[in-house]
């Protein structure tokens, strides 16, 4: 099973406007909602493509039951803790020029005893788990540890932890020393130290994450692919050229992919693969953290694999 945490979920709004202008009065041309949160995202993925996913975190209000019923219609099983708080909206902007602008809710106050009722859930969960996944950020009062001691807990019983999130939640997620992260070109820096300005200093950074014991490192170089590590051997991940219809989303569809192949024990060559083409996949769709199986793939077939050898 896969267990994927949305701690902080959110109902996205999604408007199609002309322009954004400051101080004038806009009007949508056309409005979406849908259950939202990076978590989420990869559920959607891993399910899409066949995995037993549980989604967890915390919901509430009318927002979170919203996101109940969505999930239930994208066939998501859903385990979350019901709080007193309401459930995050983020509006996303998107003019003609195709630019996107975001808003993002900082998110629902956490009590104490709704955290611990969320710990107790997933010490369920994880006994039934093979692969873990933690995306995006925590609400409020959500202790900036709480990555590093989800981590810790799925080590101690052997499962695989993948985590995707950013500041200081990645900082302190690492030292807990997860399966696999997947840090852009900032984060990287953030969190080595040092500047990158090439492939090759990737590479050395890679090296230098495996060091803190962290198999699996996967950096995006955009359009061109991805750089990944995996327990000290390099890969260059390099996917098709596509014109993409709304890439947003594309790291989490990539983490789905990810999960739902570990989960099916493949290869990590057959692995990077499908995790690239679903990232690649979701580009391919108006809706933000959704493939097509059927496109995934035909992509995955596509994706070029390579080993590098560096010094």
């Amino acid at each position: 099973m896969i267990t994927v945490i949305n701690l902080n979920a959110s109902v996205d709004k999604r408007y199609e406007i002309e322009d954004i202008t400051k101080g004038k009065v806009m009007r949508a041309k056309a409005v979406q909602n849908t259950a939202g949160g990076k978590g989420i995202h990869v559920a959607n993925v891993a399910t899409i493509l066949g995995g037993n996913v549980v989604c967890t975190g915390f919901i509430g209000g009318k927002s979170g039951e919203f996101i109940e019923d969505n999930l239930k219609k994208m066939g998501i099983k859903g385990d979350f803790v019901k709080i007193s708080g309401e459930t995050r909206s983020c509006l996303a902007f998107i003019t003609d020029d195709l630019v996107q602008t975001e808003i993002l809710e900082p998110g629902p106050e956490v009590a104490e005893e709704e955290l611990n009722e969320f710990l107790k859930k997933y010490d369920d969960l994880l006994e039934k788990s093979s692969v873990i996944t933690a995306s995006g950020s925590a609400p409020k009062n959500v202790p900036k540890g709480i990555y590093a001691a989800l981590i810790s807990k799925a080590s101690k019983l052997g499962k695989k932890f993948l985590l995707d999130t950013s500041g200081e939640l990645l900082l302190k997620g690492i030292e807990a020393k997860p399966f696999f992260i997947k840090p852009n070109k900032d984060e990287l820096e953030m969190i080595t130290g040092n500047s990158i300005l090439s492939e090759k200093d990737i590479l050395v950074q890679i090296d230098k994450l495996h060091s803190m014991g962290i198999p699996c490192v996967t950096v995006s170089l955009g359009k061109d692919g991805s750089l990944v590590g995996y327990k000290g051997n390099k890969y260059k991940v390099q996917v098709p050229k596509i014109t993409a219809v709304n890439p947003v989303g594309s790291g989490d569809s990539l983490v789905g992919g990810f999960a739902a192949a570990l989960e099916r024990g493949y290869s990590i060559e057959d692995t990077l693969a499908l995790a690239a083409a679903c990232g690649t996949a979701n580009a391919l769709e108006k809706e933000t953290g959704f493939i097509r199986k059927e496109t995934a793939e035909k992509i995955m077939k596509e994706v070029k694999i390579s080993k590098i050898q560096h010094s």
